[in-house]
């Protein structure tokens, strides 16, 4: 199974915590320490699953908009973007459990022309006002189609670190790898009023796959 690289410290403190904690409570309670490695070792392996990178075909996108994340689509609505939109749009927001894929990939293809980091809360990624009060990234990107669309990277509860690798200029592919957060998230984007929206609230996403909406030429 290949893992992000995004996973090194934080299987390296793991591993460390755990070997550790294993040596004192072998020493010190020999075969009941099994009480305390298992659960331990269960932990570690769900590190290992969360920092799993699958295998997907990603293909070339024109017109499409594509899940930018694995997860459950939690909103679809009207709203005010008054980061760089400036306008009323259509928000998809997809929430991910810490059990998802947490890879950010871009939802259109096109280049990169606005990005910015904003510090702040960590409430729960599903809260409507995690969106403009947590802590969160925004990028945009003029699309294929010649249309802004604008995707965050938000944080949530659990989740405290967000990593982003895109530059101003960069060129953007639908479904390739922009970012990662870890454990337990949100990403929202925002498409133009006119965009057909494919997904419905409830739908489970394969990032990179599924296509979520459909932009006019």
């Amino acid at each position: 199974m290949k893992l992000h690289k995004e996973s090194k410290g934080t299987l390296i403190v793991a591993i460390l915590f755990i070997a550790f904690i294993g040596t004192i409570s072998i020493y010190y309670l020999q075969l009941w320490s099994l009480v305390i490695l298992i659960p331990l070792l269960v932990m570690l392996g769900l590190i290992f699953w969360f920092f799993r990178v699958p295998t997907r075909a990603i293909l070339d996108h024109t017109e499409n908009v594509i899940a930018p994340v694995d997860g459950k689509v939690v909103m679809i609505k009207e709203v005010f973007e008054d980061e760089v939109l400036k306008a009323n749009c259509i928000q998809i927001s997809i929430f991910m459990s810490p059990l998802n894929v947490h890879i950010c990939r871009y939802p259109v293809s096109g280049e990169v022309n606005y990005k910015k980091y904003h510090p702040g809360k960590y409430l729960v990624a599903w809260h409507e006002k995690s969106s403009t009060e947590n802590e969160r990234t925004t990028v945009a990107v003029k699309s294929l189609t010649n249309h802004q669309v604008v995707f965050r990277q938000i944080a949530g509860y659990v989740a405290r670190r967000i990593v982003f690798y895109c530059n101003v200029q960069d060129t953007a592919k639908a479904g390739h790898e922009f970012g990662f957060i870890k454990f337990g998230s949100r990403m929202d984007v925002f498409l133009p009023l006119d965009t057909e929206i494919l997904c419905k609230i409830g739908d489970k996403t394969k990032g990179g796959l599924d296509v979520i909406a459909r932009m006019k030429d």
